[in-house]
């Protein structure tokens, strides 16, 4: 079978969506499908030492067939033009899903959600099947966080999310959470289906806090508490500034920020305005140094600010587990992280946007060996047991194979 994946991100980005489905990709050629990729030039989120301009428009990875298009540089931090790119991703990516010949469905990625529209009108040009990977849910993501507040942009994008749920014959989520959010916002129940994220569980595995990243940043003997990701809106990071603050007398403990994003350059300066000593920002790095810096750390965090209502997993959040690592989540409790951190006991959860409560539970980790070890252990256990990369991509054969049955 002929997979047509879109994506605004794929290696060699580093974001949570591409590492996702290029791992699906992967592993679904690996199984005999074909596989072809529709995504941007990168430009955010990319390793520090790779040289994009040296990234072919057309090359084959690990057998999957990528085809990367040019899109105008925006100002990706002005939340209108942010939406008004998502559109012009769209326009461009349908043309060149046109350019594919023979694929048997499409499978987009959302965000952005204006993916769906342009895999909705290959589809009806080719007759082919449409899958649709829902992970963050918009527009009520920003309109939460207040990024979207122009009621007609906010009627338009209902409308749009409307259309994609209805017009997807296959809907992917990653909780039962987003399920029935799906659901109730104009999805057929019985094209819903859940599939949760997944870690290599083969590629992240516990080790040693003594190594290269650990050894080249000066971290083998501090007590580090890490954030490795995309600094955007969502993830609220200005909190990990301030418990930083509160604990800034505390000579052993290090906060460490990897990555990038449209709030970092803030995040920067409010650390130099406040002096901190105890916090320090890498930039982003190459896929394979991932696991190197799970295992420098002894907490990995995972945060969202308190107006994100909807039950979202991050990615990064089974990573850590993988790793061996004890997580602190600092995100909206009734959503379905908490849940998994709470259920295998492999974390501590506290309430979002609060620093005092962040560092607090740092404290009572930093406190407790004993504690921090026995959580780390009951991640690994469950991220084998419950979100191996195998079990996952199953699923998505099984929906492939169903797709094949009806045509």
């Amino acid at each position: 079978m002929h997979l047509l994946i879109l994506s605004e991100a794929f290696p060699p980005e580093t974001k949570s969506c591409s590492t996702l489905f290029f791992e699906l990709a992967e592993s679904l050629v690996k199984r005999g499908h074909e596989v072809s990729v529709i995504t941007r030039m990168p430009r955010y989120n990319v390793a520090d030492g790779v040289d994009c301009k040296k990234i072919l428009k057309k090359e084959i990875i690990s057998g999957v067939k990528v085809y990367r298009l040019s899109i105008p540089p925006l100002l990706r931090n002005v939340p209108i033009v942010r939406g008004f790119e998502h559109f012009l991703l769209a326009f461009i990516f349908f043309y060149g899903g046109l350019r594919i010949k023979d694929f048997d469905a499409v499978l987009i990625y959302s965000p952005p959600l204006t993916l769906g529209i342009s895999g909705y009108l290959l589809g009806l040009i080719r007759k082919k099947k449409l899958i649709s990977n829902i992970q963050d849910l918009y527009p009520k993501t920003v309109i939460d966080l207040g990024l979207l507040k122009n009621k007609f942009l906010i009627k338009v994008s209902k409308w749009m999310e409307l259309f994609v749920y209805r017009k997807s014959d296959f809907i992917t989520v990653h909780s039962e959470g987003n399920k029935d959010y799906v659901v109730n916002n104009g999805a057929k129940t019985e094209s819903v289906y859940v599939v949760h994220n997944w870690v290599d569980i083969d590629l992240i595995r516990p080790g040693e806090k003594k190594n290269e990243f650990s050894e080249k940043y000066k971290l083998t003997d501090k007590f580090v508490v890490s954030f490795a990701g995309v600094m955007g809106f969502a993830q609220g990071l200005e909190v990990v500034i301030y418990a930083a603050e509160i604990l800034k007398d505390k000579n052993n403990i290090r906060f460490v920020l990897v990555g990038d994003g449209v709030k970092k350059s803030w995040l920067e300066k409010e650390t130099k305005r406040l002096n901190l000593k105890n916090l320090v920002f890498i930039p982003t790095q190459k896929r394979e140094i991932y696991p190197d810096i799970l295992h420098s750390s002894d907490i990995c965090l995972v945060t969202l600010k308190k107006d994100l209502a909807t039950p979202v997993v991050p990615g990064k959040l089974l990573s850590i587990m993988a790793a061996g690592r004890p997580v602190i989540a600092s995100l909206p409790l009734a959503g379905d992280a908490p849940k998994i951190v709470e259920k295998n006991i492999c974390g501590l959860c506290v309430e979002p946007d609060s620093p005092k409560e962040l560092a607090k539970a740092v404290l009572k980790l930093y406190n407790d060996h004993n504690l921090l070890e026995k959580m780390g252990r009951n991640g690994r256990i469950a991220a084998e047991k419950f979100f191996s990369r195998k079990s996952c991509v199953d699923e998505y054969e099984n929906i492939m194979k169903g797709i094949k049955v009806l045509s």
